[in-house]
């Protein structure tokens, strides 16, 4: 059984919050235009981004979690002074089998590499599996993200499909590899720590 004292948005060196319009245009443009975070987070090409399209594209994941109801998008702030650091979420839920996929990332090379990740990746599993009560999360990586890799494996995700040469970057083509975790895997990993 949960606690339902934990902090569900907080934890020792990070906290999870909503978009500031304001402020994190400018942060997240910056993150686009390294070539590691673009690669390490997304799929798709990577481009650099204005602020304004940033924010369009703020815009845009408000409204989906507003009407869709299958995205949840936390930004990840450092506690000590509020600062964005990067941005985790649970989206493409399919409610009717308790299936979600997870993503989160790191933006500044700075803040990478110092625990933060794995943080964000415990509390996006409480909020997946205490909070909306999902079955089962996967999170697709490709096979270059060792960093990755070896945090799903740290919190229990099992490698459950390789897609072979399936992502060609820079000129080679890697394997995209899917991580499953089961609710009831998390749940004997976090009653056996608390």
């Amino acid at each position: 059984m949960l606690d339902i004292q934990t902090q569900l948005f907080e934890a020792q060196d990070v906290r999870f919050g909503p978009i500031d319009h304001e402020t994190h245009p400018e942060i997240e443009s910056k993150w686009t235009h390294d070539t590691e975070f673009m690669r390490l987070l997304d799929l798709k090409p990577a481009r650099p981004l204005s602020p304004a399209m940033v924010k369009k594209q703020y815009e845009a994941v408000e409204k989906e979690m507003d009407e869709d109801k299958n995205l949840f998008y936390f930004t990840i702030r450092a506690r000590e002074d509020d600062r964005l650091i990067g941005k985790a979420l649970v989206e493409w839920i399919d409610w009717t089998n308790g299936n979600g996929y997870i993503r989160l990332g790191i933006g500044s090379a700075d803040d990478r590499r110092k625990g933060y990740g794995s943080q964000a990746l415990s509390m996006l599993l409480r909020y997946a599996f205490g909070e909306l009560n999902l079955y089962r999360v996967t999170a697709v990586v490709p096979a270059y993200n060792e960093g990755a890799i070896r945090l799903f494996q740290k919190f229990g995700f099992m490698e459950e499909v390789r897609r072979r040469k399936a992502l060609n970057r820079d000129g080679e083509i890697w394997d995209l590899l899917s991580f499953g975790l089961l609710n009831a895997e998390w749940r004997d990993q976090f009653q056996a720590k608390g």
